[in-house]
């Protein structure tokens, strides 16, 4: 929020009429390099308001803002009270800032927001995700403000009013939302300040980049605003080999394809939808994917049962056609997988069910447990460094720790026995 600059000369009408009549303005310093002046007038008349910019080398401008309220009441407009005329000043001097950086108009959060978008949509694959929360819960309450009316204190009231909103639930197109209701317990209000951390992430991506290209002078007022703490742990969920098993064995043999190829390949199912035959490399035992999240491509390698799978779903077929297709030969496409997931989990008895990405989770956490490190298992997953993995990946199971600590934790009591036998020798 911007400082409030008080003056006991000039934020009254009765301060003003005490003061003796002149050319020169009186000025009182708003902030760095801008000056509000008022000239007192000797006809009686009421002063006009007056705005000093620094240009530097000991260089001004001033240019007339409007009338004081000496003889009306304020509009805002035309006649200014203080309080008006501090803001009209401040206003001059962020127009005076855009023109020298070569902003022809004023860019609101709206305007950062599409312009995101349109760089997600040409150098990665993430712009429908952001789309949809940045449509729900920013622009309608900050798409119209300019991105330069932004402060923290702003943020935060709507990154804090967003983590006690409820849940949304799927809702048909012109029908009325409908939400979720919101439980009481932590593990509700953490996942409600996850997603709050994830619309505040994405929101200051597209300010940053705003503020990159110069569309606007500062990104000091999002740079305050701070994530919720402890809001994003990961959570311990994943299959066990048996239930890996009873889950492809419940899925339909097109499906089942999809879901074998996310638990040898960790690969995020937008991933897979969008492979291609020829991106399988059967010599090297590698899978290329070469459109991801990220917008890099990486190479998937495969376990020898990975190969000899995706050797049999690619025998024969043309290398430009997509490897998995639905049993009619249509391609899987946008939550596509949500419903058949849904119903292998309930075959296959998944209790609580999972949803498709819990697979890359389960490829993650096994392959960490199988004491693969966790750098390689980084790059197979097409995270440049292990941090992701550690936060999300690197959790274990309560029995393999059990088990870990069982077989390389000291033994006290043997490790005494065989002490006090090798005294009692001596």
């Amino acid at each position: 929020m911007a400082r409030r600059v008080l003056d006991r000369y000039l934020d009254s009408k009765e301060a003003r009429r005490r003061l003796a009549p002149r050319a020169k303005p009186y000025f009182r310093a708003v902030e760095r390099g801008l000056h509000l002046g008022y000239r007192r007038l000797a006809n009686g008349a009421a002063g006009p308001w007056v705005a000093r910019h620094y240009l530097g080398d000991q260089r001004y401008v001033e240019e007339s803002i409007g009338h004081a309220d000496d003889l009306s009441d304020a509009d805002g407009v035309a006649i200014l009270n203080y309080w008006q005329a501090v803001e009209a000043a401040r206003e001059r001097m962020r127009l005076r800032v855009h023109t020298e950086a070569g902003i022809t108009g004023p860019h609101t959060v709206a305007d950062a927001v599409a312009a995101y978008l349109e760089f997600l949509e040409r150098n990665r694959r993430t712009a429908y995700d952001v789309r949809k929360r940045m449509e729900a819960h920013a622009l309608p309450q900050l798409g119209k403000l300019e991105v330069t009316s932004l402060t923290a204190d702003k943020l935060r009231k709507w990154h804090a009013d967003l983590a006690r909103k409820p849940p949304r639930l799927r809702s048909k197109s012109g029908e009325q939302q409908k939400y979720r209701s919101l439980a009481g317990d932590e593990e509700a209000l953490r996942r409600r300040r996850a997603s709050a951390n994830r619309c505040l992430a994405q929101l200051k991506a597209a300010l940053n980049l705003a503020w990159r290209e110069g569309k606007v002078p500062s990104d000091m007022a999002w740079r305050k605003v701070k994530p919720f703490e402890r809001a994003d742990a990961a959570r311990v969920r994943y299959l066990s080999i048996t239930e890996c098993k009873r889950l492809l064995e419940a899925c339909e043999p097109d499906f089942h394809k999809l879901v074998r190829a996310a638990l040898e390949t960790g690969a995020r199912y937008g991933e897979l939808c969008r492979l291609k035959v020829d991106d399988f490399n059967t010599q090297a035992g590698t899978v290329a994917i070469l459109s991801s999240k990220a917008g890099k491509p990486r190479h998937v390698v495969l376990t020898d049962e990975g190969r000899a799978f995706l050797e049999q779903v690619c025998r024969d077929r043309i290398g430009g056609e997509l490897m998995f297709l639905k049993a009619k030969g249509s391609p899987w496409r946008k939550s596509h997988q949500l419903r058949p997931m849904a119903e292998a989990c309930r075959h296959a008895k998944i209790d609580p069910p999972i949803n498709f990405h819990a697979l890359r989770h389960t490829w993650a956490s096994l392959t960490i447990m199988n004491g693969v490190q966790l750098l390689i298992v980084a790059k197979n997953l097409g995270h440049s460094d292990t941090r992701m993995v550690e936060k999300h990946y690197g959790h274990l199971a309560p029995s393999y720790i059990a088990d870990a600590i069982r077989a390389g934790a000291p033994r006290f009591v043997k490790q005494a026995t065989k002490v006090r036998k090798r005294l009692d020798r001596n």
